[in-house]
């Protein structure tokens, strides 16, 4: 491994170049971000530079074409099956480790003729198709590049926004769900339909992901949303992340997102992945616990915690299904 001091960019600013085989990774030493850029040894930028440093700067990105045809296929596969088999139950059913329901259905509006499932928490543990994608796509290519070469998996989901469901996500930010003892979390959505300005996208606030952490607790209840003053700033600021099926988002996880209920008649379905640093280690309980949760799915384990500097409110472990029951608490404050 060679290690070499550099100014690069922008002037007063030093950074670490680490050479790990054929590749040069810079680190701002006065930065909590870790990638200032890759580069290959000939000293040209890798083909991702651009999406690096633009993911820098506002802590999301849309990629196209992260899915194979095959992979997407395989994916609308299982969720459709998933889909005729939620028609026949009157509750949230399956289950996860902790004990909780692997599918959760939105009661007040799903029945038989229009099934309202609304998540499939940690489907890679049932689906080989869903593993395949967790193992092996090219948005986590990018996010080797932007967190460096150790990479593993934390959790993965499916979020459901079926025709008239009309199920919404508050402003908020991941991180607090999930703390870490580095900030090196990234989500990637894989976009299983087409995601349109009309069927409830993800709608995020660009480079807040380098702003303030806020709290997720009101009254002395964890919402896991911020405060209707905070959301209502949001929603003036908020980017719409729309993009065709098998496009993905990239997010980091401290950026502030929500999304609208889908008012169409098209469905509006995403595989969530959220990949951390290999570094990167929990400070709490895993809220989507899984026997998948740690595996390495780029370079290798090193054991080595790194730790950044921040503070932030610890979460609540949910006790409902799913974080959709802990953000309708906000309706009662």
């Amino acid at each position: 491994m060679k290690v070499i001091l550099y100014s690069l960019w922008e002037s007063n600013k030093i950074f670490i170049a680490v050479r790990l085989k054929n590749i040069y990774f810079f680190f701002n030493l006065g930065h909590n971000a870790v990638t200032a850029g890759v580069f290959m040894e000939n000293g040209k930028p890798t083909k991702n530079a651009k999406l690096v440093k633009k993911f820098q700067k506002d802590g999301f990105l849309v990629l196209e074409n992260a899915l194979t045809d095959s992979q997407l296929s395989a994916l609308n596969s299982d969720l459709s099956m998933w889909i005729e088999e939620s028609r026949g139950n009157v509750k949230s059913y399956g289950k996860i480790m902790d004990g909780r329901p692997r599918f959760d259905l939105q009661l007040d509006t799903h029945s038989f003729d229009k099934p309202a499932l609304r998540r499939i928490t940690s489907p890679a543990e049932i689906s080989q198709a869903c593993l395949d994608v967790v193992k092996d796509n090219q948005a986590l290519d990018l996010v080797s590049e932007i967190f460096g070469p150790n990479i593993k998996h934390w959790t993965n989901k499916i979020n459901l926004k079926l025709p008239g469901s009309g199920t919404e996500v508050k402003f908020h930010q991941d991180f607090p769900y999930e703390p870490h003892s580095n900030e090196d979390i990234m989500t990637v959505l894989f976009f299983l339909d087409d995601v349109t300005l009309e069927n409830g996208p993800l709608e995020v606030i660009a480079g807040s992901h380098n702003g303030p952490l806020y709290s997720l607790w009101h009254d002395g209840i964890f919402t896991g949303a911020v405060s209707a003053e905070v959301e209502a700033e949001c929603k003036t600021k908020s980017i719409s992340c729309v993009g065709k099926a098998g496009s993905a988002c990239l997010m980091h996880s401290k950026l502030m997102h929500g999304s609208k209920s889908n008012k169409t008649q098209s469905a509006r379905s995403l595989f969530i992945v959220s990949y951390t640093a290999e570094d990167a280690v929990s400070l709490t309980e895993n809220p989507l616990p899984s026997e998948l949760d740690g595996m390495i799915v780029r370079g290798n384990k090193t054991g080595i915690v790194r730790s950044t500097s921040y503070s932030v409110e610890l979460p609540e472990y949910p006790q409902e299904v799913s974080f959709f029951d802990q953000q309708s608490k906000m309706k009662d404050i």
